[in-house]
């Protein structure tokens, strides 16, 4: 089957296949032959329904068919042929002032760049580098302790950096708003989780004590509803923990892996 390439432009390219009419013709006339051993039709036995009937009742959608399947052979002989590689799907269309001794089509479609590699050792590479130095292993080593930190019950009023459990209630003209109202709520005074005006007004008090005070509420706040406006909260402390970090000793660079507790391999 006849092709012929086109560049229209860029990475877009055209194919004009022909597909051969007698090929078709051939074709229709088995797939007929083929129908009539097992199409039923009224007033004729199976297998007797005469190939002018079928053809009157299929052959438009025979015809589809069979020249669908030719056109999508043809065009995939026709990319081997010119050694294309296809991106997406081809856009075929029947071919205006075609011979009668074959069907034209066209098959508009783009294909994929053909990408030029440069020779390895002429390729310029910038390479990173990061140092690690004695304060960043520090870091490193405390964020690893504070990952571990155990908690201890103190009879005291929290402070930056002990962990509180409350209840508290939020209200806007003294009535409560969904979202701000919870029982054994804990949070670790200083981590700026909470809006500071929160965390000012529970920092101070110690286990059994309670306590009002108001919360402004940033004009940006993701809450629409109290974005710029101040609400009334009662808070009521039930505990204060104190951290306690892991020990940097022998013990904890065991824990981290090494059998011997070296502490200065871990460092």
């Amino acid at each position: 089957m006849a092709s012929q390439l086109e560049t229209i432009g860029g990475l877009e390219r055209r194919l004009t296949l022909s597909v051969p009419s007698a090929d078709i013709t051939k074709k229709v006339q088995e797939r007929f032959r083929s129908l009539a051993r097992s199409v039923r039709m009224p007033g004729f036995r199976p297998g007797k329904v005469p190939l002018k009937m079928i053809a009157q009742s299929y052959g438009p959608q025979v015809q589809a068919e069979i020249l669908g399947d030719a056109v999508s052979r043809a065009f995939t002989e026709a990319v081997d042929e010119h050694k294309l590689r296809v991106a997406g799907q081809p856009a075929i269309q029947p071919k205006e002032g075609g011979e009668g001794e074959a069907a034209d089509f066209t098959a508009t479609f783009e294909v994929y760049p053909e990408v030029v590699l440069s020779e390895p050792e002429k390729l310029a590479v910038e390479r990173f580098a990061c140092s690690v130095g004695e304060t960043e292993v520090s870091k490193t080593i405390d964020v690893l302790r504070k990952q571990r930190t155990r908690w201890l019950e103190v009879q005291r009023a929290g402070q930056t950096g002990d962990r509180v459990t409350i209840d508290f209630v939020g209200k806007l003209d003294d009535v409560a708003f969904d979202g701000d109202t919870a029982s054994d709520f804990a949070m670790v005074l200083g981590e700026g989780r909470m809006l500071a005006d929160f965390e000012t007004g529970v920092a101070g008090k110690a286990a059994g004590e309670t306590g009002s005070f108001d919360v402004a509420f940033p004009e940006d706040y993701s809450a629409k509803e109290l974005a710029g406006k101040t609400a009334r909260f009662d808070v009521a402390v039930k505990k204060v923990d104190e951290p306690e970090l892991p020990a940097l000793d022998s013990e904890f660079a065991k824990q981290m892996g090494l059998a011997d507790g070296n502490l200065e391999k871990f460092q």
